[in-house]
């Protein structure tokens, strides 16, 4: 069926643009072909928007392509719409304000008869060995945040003394090897820089040792003796791990960077689909040496994991509204006091967690330094993780 040409001439202009035509296969199909004319309209006046404006109104239209079946939004592609990638939708999510309120959750006290049937589904759903922490009484726990933090018995970690460094945390170890090129693995096969995730380098002056080289190699500018090379591990902490984390070896920690920015979840997962998630999201980064040169621990947050606490450093607020992202702000522990910083003991208590999130270590050791790991193996706080 189609419209006569006496009625087309009735009517505005804009009525002659259209062509009206019954389509069989719209029964058929179920398929609705969209006014076009109309669409490509309506789509250039987004277009002049402003870009705030623009991704306000283009976001649920977004969520609605990637949520419902069967593409029933594939036809607005046909008009000139596309939608917002998937990490470009991920990355819009407001995760720092949304740890925030999580944390402020966490520290609401529940009360004593609902404390065991909040705490046991959490343990059934992540697997907590109870067994192990110093307190197993679930009604101790006043809140969340508490059980989160939840402190082992003094036997449950042993500490291992014939190797040189130790794991810091318990946790699955995503990545380990030699940095090469000046960039790190997060997962197999997904890199990040080097300088992006550590920052630029501090002066020389503030070094304990001077660089091994004057190179433009960031990689060359950490290594301060020769014949040494750089090293690396990353350690994901799951939900339901141990949250605290200990000095991985002896060393000295001389300097803190801290690092606001997103929360995105760090998960395998996550983490092989966002190129660079550890420079994108939260993190504190510890710096010093060991008897091998340069030795640096980095705490990266995660989503619900605003809160990184380092023991000795009071000045020290994640996930906080006063700090912006794309910053970075710095803390020397060296002073005229303390002309060395703080010396930290193999398996020492150094900082917490909320929930779960990363462990990365890069530091230096000489070429004959050998890793006691495999990828994807579970590793408990104390255990072996190289050694010369």
């Amino acid at each position: 069926m189609q419209v006569t040409g006496s009625m087309r001439s009735i009517g505005s202009k804009s009525w002659r643009s259209w062509d009206w035509r019954f389509h069989p296969n719209w029964l058929v199909t179920g398929r609705l072909h969209f006014p076009q004319l109309a669409l490509r309209r309506r789509l250039g006046q987004l277009s002049c928007m402003s870009r705030p404006a623009l991704k306000l109104r283009s976001w649920p239209l977004t969520v609605l392509y990637y949520l419902l079946p069967f593409g029933a939004l594939r036809p607005l592609s046909r008009v000139g719409w596309r939608p917002v990638s998937r990490v470009a939708l991920y990355k819009s999510v407001p995760t720092r304000l949304l740890s925030r309120a999580w944390g402020r959750l966490n520290q609401v006290e529940l009360p004593h008869w609902l404390r065991r049937p909040v705490y046991s589904l959490y343990i059934w759903t992540f697997g907590v060995n109870m067994k192990e922490a110093a307190v197993e009484d679930l009604h101790h726990y006043r809140n969340l945040s508490e059980f989160f933090r939840r402190k082992l018995k003094p036997q449950a970690r042993p500490v291992c003394c014939l190797h040189s460094v130790i794991s810091p945390s318990d946790g699955k170890i995503l990545n380990f090897g030699q940095v090469k090129n000046s960039e790190v693995e997060q997962v197999k096969g997904v890199t990040y820089s080097l300088e992006s995730f550590l920052g630029p380098r501090t002066s020389v002056e503030d070094l304990p040792f001077p660089p091994a080289a004057s190179c433009s190699s960031f990689r060359n500018q950490l290594v301060t003796q020769e014949g040494n090379e750089l090293y690396h591990c990353v350690i994901y902490l799951a939900p339901g791990d141990y949250h605290c984390f200990h000095s991985p070896t002896d060393w000295t920690v001389s300097h803190r960077r801290h690092f606001p920015g997103s929360l995105m979840s760090v998960n395998p997962g996550m983490a092989r689909w966002i190129k660079e998630l550890f420079c994108h999201n939260e993190r504190v980064v510890l710096t010093g040496d060991w008897k091998h040169g340069f030795f640096s621990l980095t705490a990266v947050g995660a989503t619900n994991v605003g809160s990184i606490r380092i023991y000795f450093d009071r000045d020290l607020h994640t996930n906080s509204p006063r700090y912006s992202k794309g910053s970075y702000n710095d803390f020397s522990f060296v002073t005229h006091a303390n002309k060395e910083g703080i010396p930290m003991r193999k398996g020492e208590h150094l900082g917490e967690f909320n929930l779960g999130s990363t462990i990365v270590l890069i530091f230096e050791a000489p070429k004959d330094f050998n890793f006691k790991l495999k990828a994807g193996q579970k590793i408990r706080f104390g255990e072996a993780l190289g050694s010369l």
